[in-house]
């Protein structure tokens, strides 16, 4: 009887989790109020990133690292990812279906100038997150993309960003999270 309990928890658990968004286990460290469920797990497909796949999961991981309402993850093996990653010649860019949902490319363009692959992809994973550019802006923010110059190397996220992603998959997650966004944000100089 036991095991009939465990197994139907199991499959309550699985069942839960086919959303677009699953939960990670809660941490602790989130800034006071934004902290009130555990981590939504975003996933991403990155079998079509090429060259690009170990910078897409570097890109990804500077976030994981950077806060804690939302985490990348790679999709498992035969689930609908909530992000898919593609190599392509033209600019990086991602297009964004709504809160952590969208297509992100790689685009080759931009490497062959010479911009840092893992600042594009965290930068691209950045407006999935639901950041917009901030064009102008020094190699310190993420998000001024391009602007921050050939030579910057920065995949980090600053403070401002972080906190808006914190409030993006924490207090306002329920009102933002059946949205859809619709945007698309070219990152070319």
């Amino acid at each position: 009887m036991a095991l009939l309990a465990v197994l139907a928890g199991l499959c309550a658990l699985f069942a839960g989790q086919t959303t677009a968004h699953a939960h990670a286990p809660a941490t602790a460290g989130a800034p006071e109020g934004e902290r009130a469920r555990a981590a939504v797990v975003v996933t991403y497909d990155a079998s079509r990133s090429a060259e690009f796949a170990d910078e897409v999961r570097q890109g990804a991981e500077v976030w994981n690292e950077s806060v804690q309402n939302v985490q990348l993850q790679p999709v498992s093996a035969g689930q609908r990812a909530d992000v898919t990653v593609i190599a392509d010649n033209g600019w990086p860019r991602a297009i964004v279906s709504g809160l952590g949902r969208g297509t992100v490319y790689m685009g080759r363009i931009a490497v062959n100038q010479g911009y840092d692959e893992i600042r594009i992809a965290a930068h691209e994973f950045g407006h999935i997150l639901g950041l917009p550019d901030r064009k102008p802006g020094p190699c310190s923010s993420l998000m001024s993309g391009s602007t921050g110059g050939v030579s910057c190397t920065n995949p980090y996220p600053n403070a401002q960003e972080r906190a808006e992603v914190e409030r993006n998959f924490g207090s306002q997650y329920e009102a933002l999270r059946h949205q859809r966004f619709d945007r698309v944000f070219v990152d070319r100089p």
